[in-house]
Formats: structure tokens, C-alpha cells, sequence
């Protein structure tokens, strides 16, 4: 978890203060130095004007910029008259761009990411004429109403295509979003709560809440487990445990549950015969070995030219649901404890194995993120800068530096608070 979040903050951390230091030196601004990491430096190489370091705390990056107000508070030179050099010398119009450099770099990292996704990987989802045995709802879907049997046929209206578009951000997020069940020949409308994601984010062992219902057979056998002992085989199906039918895999796993730390009988299809076998199930409801659902899944391959307009739309998709997010929380309708997460909680969604698509999803979505937070009107932020760039350009009168080192200092003060939050938000979060 932490090797994939430092590299992927690396990456993107990177290449937003890039985005800076590129703008800066084609407008002839001195870069003093760019930094990946905050010190206490590891490695340090000055080339030409600029210091090129790497700091040992990875969670972050800078650049400075003779002549600028930032957290490094050097604020002596700002005594002295402006050097052309530096950047509060030049226009207002290139401090802006120089100010909006890092966010447009991770503006476009994120699309290219999106876009190499799609075109290398295609889309992989279950049709949802596939989900032919209906869903299986847990606590949490049947709060909302779903029932176990339940074939989900419409989000908001739309008919469904893709099984997974139960979970997209316009049903989970959306204002008066319902969903259109078949259950026992008739249409029901299940309507989604306003505070649903509060609830996801609540049932942490239950990440969805309704799953498709779906035939099984055994995959990968665990060495040494007590599938691996009873002589449990890839390729078998799994059709009764003590002598009660398990069609489906939910099925399976309430019969090991109702029976944990006991020993099972179970009914195997092998070469189309029956075999006994007896395990002994742990204490989790487990006895060691990968179910394949047998769900057909279905591939779109796109060209590169496909690929850009979707890619790019999967981008701005993680801002729209961002600001819904946000919406959401402002109106009371989430809890921010619950919503928002820090360094732990970015490094859980990562998970502790790798797999590069989703490295490169979470990547490409956190740069979509890092663009958008560092976009709010906080002082400190290069959102910060950018209001009072334009209050500058528009009214043709620029705020004193007194004025924005006192503001750089609000938004330290906001910045390191919401760390702090997030942090302890996280830790709280394992804890209880």
C-alpha cells in the first residue's frame, strides 16, 4: 500500500510542480529550486539557476519562484525593489498561467491516463441480460429495498446495460435517483437514500449493496488450506453442502458461515460424477479457494480515436462527482468524517497487491482530484493565487505583499488543519 501511494503521489506531485517550473522559466522567471519531497533532502544537484532535490517526506513537492509569496514565507527579498527575474515583476496574465500550470498538467495527466486505459485495456463489465438470476442483496440493499431475486432493469429511468452502472456516480450521487427492479413478474421504483454513500462508507465489509447472484465453480485451490486437504479440484463444481443445494455462491458461503469452525460434507461435480468430500471450515467461514463466477463478461475494445472522447469524459467525470460530493456534504446530507480521506485512507484504496490497471485508475483519478482541490479558493493553494490574480487583472490594482503573506499564512494554518483532520479521520476510521 504505501510503495503504490508514494509512487503514485511521485508521479503526480512531480509533474503538477513541473507544471510550474516549466511555466515560470518561459516566462523568464528564475526558478530557485524544485523539489519532489519536503526536506529534510535526500539528494540535491543545481543545474544552472535551479536546485533539483529530493526530500525524504514523499507526501508532497514545491517550487520556488524568485519573488513569490509562498509557504516557504522567505518574504526578505519582497523588501527590495522587483528584479525582472522575478515573478512579481512580471504581468498578471503570465503569473496566472504560471499559477494554473500545475493544475493544467494534472488536468492532462489524468486524461492521457484515462485515454491509455481505455484504448489498451478496453471496458470489461457484465452485461446486465447476463445477471439472468437476479442480485443478491445484503443488509445494506435491503435497507434500500432491494431483495435477494430482484433483477435491476432501469438507474433513473435508463435501461441498464452494464451491471456496474448500479454503482456509477449519477445513481450514487444524483438528486431523487431510484432504481427499477423486476421482482415476481411486477416493476417496483426503489428510491436511493440522499445519504447512501454515508451508509456505504459505514459497512466497511459490505462495499456494495447488491452483488449479481451467480452459479460457481472452483478456481485456484490454496495450498495446504482445507479445500487443498478434503481434495478439493480446479474445475469442480460445488453443488450441496450437508446435503442442502447451493446453486449459487452466496448460497455456498452462508452454508460455511452457518457451519464455521465445524466440518462440512460437500456434494462435488467432477467429470460429470459425484464425489463426497468433507472439510473442515475456519472460524471466518472459509476453507481456502477462488470462486469463478460463471457470468459471461463481455469486452468493448476501442480505437484511439474512440478512446479520446471516452477517456477524456472518465476524467472529468471524477471532478463532476467530486462537486456532487461536496454538494452533498455542504447540504448536510453526508457526514465529511465519513467522505473525505487522507494519506492512510488513499493508500487503502490502493490495496496490498499490485495490479498496474488499477495503479493507473487510482492515478489517473487522484490527478483529476489533486487538480480539482488545488483549484478551491484557499489561500496557500494555487486556487488562492489565481483569485487574487484575477481580482488584479480585473480591477487593475494588485493586493500588497503584506496582504498576501498574511493570506499565505490563513491558508498554511487551513492547509495543516485539514491534514491533521484527514489524518486523525483516517486512524479513527481503522480504529473503530
Amino acid at each position: 500500500m504505501v510503495g503504490q501511494l508514494i509512487l503514485g503521489l511521485t508521479i503526480l506531485v512531480g509533474l503538477h510542480e513541473l507544471g510550474h517550473m516549466l511555466t515560470a522559466k518561459w516566462f523568464g522567471m528564475r526558478v530557485e529550486k524544485y523539489a519532489i519531497g519536503f526536506p529534510p533532502k535526500i539528494f540535491g544537484k543545481k543545474i544552472g539557476e535551479t536546485e533539483y532535490m529530493l526530500g525524504l517526506i514523499p507526501l508532497g513537492g514545491f517550487v520556488k519562484i524568485s519573488g513569490m509569496v509562498d509557504e516557504s514565507m522567505d518574504t526578505e527579498a519582497l523588501k527590495e525593489e522587483p528584479k525582472p527575474w522575478e515573478f512579481r515583476a512580471k504581468p498578471a496574465w503570465q503569473r496566472l498561467i504560471v499559477m494554473m500550470g500545475g493544475i493544467i498538467v494534472n488536468v492532462i495527466t489524468g486524461i492521457v491516463i484515462f485515454i491509455a486505459l481505455t484504448y489498451y485495456y478496453g471496458e470489461q463489465y457484465i452485461p446486465a441480460k447476463e445477471v439472468k438470476y437476479g442480485v443478491v442483496a445484503n443488509e445494506l440493499g435491503q435497507e434500500i429495498g432491494f431483495q435477494t431475486g430482484d433483477k435491476v432493469v432501469a438507474v433513473n429511468g435508463k435501461e441498464l446495460e452494464r451491471f456496474e452502472d448500479i454503482r456509477s456516480m449519477d445513481a450514487l450521487l444524483g438528486n431523487n435517483s431510484y432504481y427499477t427492479v423486476e421482482r415476481n413478474g411486477q416493476l417496483v421504483d426503489l428510491k436511493v437514500p440522499v445519504n447512501l454513500m454515508d451508509k456505504l462508507a459505514d459497512n466497511k465489509s459490505q462495499v456494495f449493496f447488491v452483488e449479481p447472484r451467480t452459479p460457481f465453480k472452483v478456481g485456484q485451490v490454496v495450498g495446504g488450506s482445507a479445500a487443498s486437504k478434503a481434495g478439493l479440484k480446479q474445475g469442480d463444481f460445488i453443488t450441496m453442502v450437508n446435503g442442502e443445494s447451493v446453486k449459487f455462491f452466496h448460497e455456498f458461503q452462508e452454508a460455511l458461515k452457518a457451519n464455521a469452525g465445524k466440518a462440512v460434507t460437500m456434494t462435488v461435480e467432477r467429470d460429470n460424477k459425484l464425489v463426497k468430500l468433507r472439510a473442515n471450515v475456519s472460524e471466518d467461514g472459509t476453507i481456502g479457494f477462488q470462486a469463478v463466477p460463471l457470468l459471461q463478461t463481455a469486452t468493448k475494445q476501442y480505437s484511439l480515436g474512440e478512446s479520446i472522447p471516452i477517456g477524456t469524459n472518465q476524467a472529468f467525470s471524477v471532478i463532476t462527482a467530486n462537486l456532487k460530493g461536496f454538494g452533498k456534504i455542504f447540504r448536510g446530507e453526508v457526514s465529511a468524517s465519513k467522505s473525505l480521506s487522507g494519506p492512510i485512507g488513499i493508500a487503502q484504496i490502493f490495496g496490498d497487491t499490485f495490479n498496474w490497471y488499477k495503479f493507473w485508475s487510482i492515478t489517473g483519478m487522484l490527478s483529476m482530484v489533486l487538480a480539482f482541490m488545488n483549484f478551491l479558493p484557499i489561500p496557500a493553494l494555487d486556487g488562492g493565487h489565481v483569485v487574487f490574480l484575477t481580482y488584479e487583472m480585473i480591477s487593475g490594482r494588485k493586493p500588497s505583499d503584506n496582504f498576501l503573506e498574511n493570506a499565505q499564512k490563513v491558508g498554511m494554518v487551513l492547509l495543516l488543519g485539514l491534514m491533521a483532520f484527514a489524518i486523525f479521520n483516517d486512524v479513527f476510521k481503522i480504529i473503530f
